[in-house]
């Protein structure tokens, strides 16, 4: 497994990450001893960071990141670095009731996701949203503070615009920001791309296959599960749809002409972007796991980049990223 550095300040963690999210909400029922079968399979194959939220399934998926590394071999479970975004205010109706950066709260939510996870400390801990009633430094004081006393190793950042990571970064070492960035999902690069870039800070990629829809295999005739956010999603509706897979055909035969995945050449651009950047891939079963792992051998010239650049576009993709709510909430 190569490896990529997480900023100036961060760890050494392996070039693809695992996010977990999908294996406890958000994409429909999961089975959960598939979900633990493929942590145990990201560890296996050398994967270390796993990123989590404290509020993916109201404290679940934390639950079952804990269970899983307790169960996977020693030096597995030792290897295992565990990225965790709060600050989500949720109903019992699954509801979303904005985000708390307070500084108490800060330590509140730590506290808990070191019990849900089962360890002595987080890897890497960093506000889901920025709170707009709580100043950054703030919040990041506040985490600071933990780093402190132990139980944090690292801060980051997650979907906040270029002025609060320059004032984030002049309160404490920011590892790194998370973000969306995709072959759909290019906004990061006019301002807040430079920005890292400058400050030493590193960039964990979410949503490279865009929560599948250029994964090469989602067809415009899926029935979308109760429960499954993909059905409110701007991307994923009507003409907008259409658009959108009509750019994966394009992308699909550059892959096949590649031999490689439509997944695997997706991926394989975002890890082209520099080595500051590490993808997090949203694998829930071993299958789409290993088939992502494949995009590590996948080698893009500059003619494969130039002809993946003119199938997709800057700017190509039809929708939002998020229904308007949700959009609203992305200070980046």
């Amino acid at each position: 497994m190569r490896t990529r550095t997480l900023g100036t300040t961060g760890p050494q963690v392996s070039a693809l990450g695992l996010g977990c999210m999908g294996m406890s909400a958000l994409y429909g029922e999961a089975d959960r001893a598939e979900s633990v079968a493929t942590i145990h399979a990201a560890l296996e194959a050398g994967v270390t960071l796993l990123d989590t939220g404290d509020f993916y399934g109201m404290g679940h998926n934390e639950m079952l990141i804990g269970e899983a590394l307790r169960a996977a071999p020693a030096a597995r479970r030792e290897q295992a670095l565990v990225s965790v975004k709060f600050g989500a205010l949720r109903d019992p109706d699954g509801g979303w009731s904005g985000y708390d950066g307070r500084p108490a709260a800060v330590k509140n939510f730590a506290a808990y996701s070191l019990q849900r996870l089962g360890v002595d400390h987080i890897d890497v801990y960093r506000i889901a949203r920025l709170d707009p009633d709580v100043p950054v430094e703030e919040t990041v004081g506040a985490i600071a503070e933990l780093v402190e006393k132990g139980y944090v190793r690292h801060i980051g950042l997650s979907e906040v615009g270029a002025d609060t990571i320059r004032r984030a970064a002049a309160t404490a070492p920011i590892s790194d920001l998370q973000i969306e960035y995709s072959l759909i999902s290019r906004g990061i690069e006019d301002e807040i791309l430079p920005t890292t870039r400058e400050l030493g800070i590193g960039i964990t990629a979410y949503g490279v296959l865009s929560r599948g829809l250029i994964s090469g295999h989602f067809t415009a005739d899926r029935q979308l599960g109760a429960g499954d956010f993909r059905a409110m999603s701007p991307r994923f509706q009507g003409d907008n749809l259409r658009h959108n897979l009509d750019l994966v055909e394009a992308l699909r035969k550059i892959a096949e002409q590649k031999g490689v995945s439509v997944a695997q050449i997706a991926i394989a651009w975002v890890l082209a972007r520099g080595e500051d950047i590490v993808p997090l891939v949203g694998a829930r079963r071993r299958d789409r796991l290993t088939e992502a792992l494949g995009a590590l051998d996948v080698t893009l010239d500059a003619a494969d980049l130039t002809a993946i650049e003119e199938a997709v576009p800057p700017g190509a993709a039809a929708g939002d990223r998020y229904p308007a709510a949700q959009m609203a909430h992305l200070e980046s």
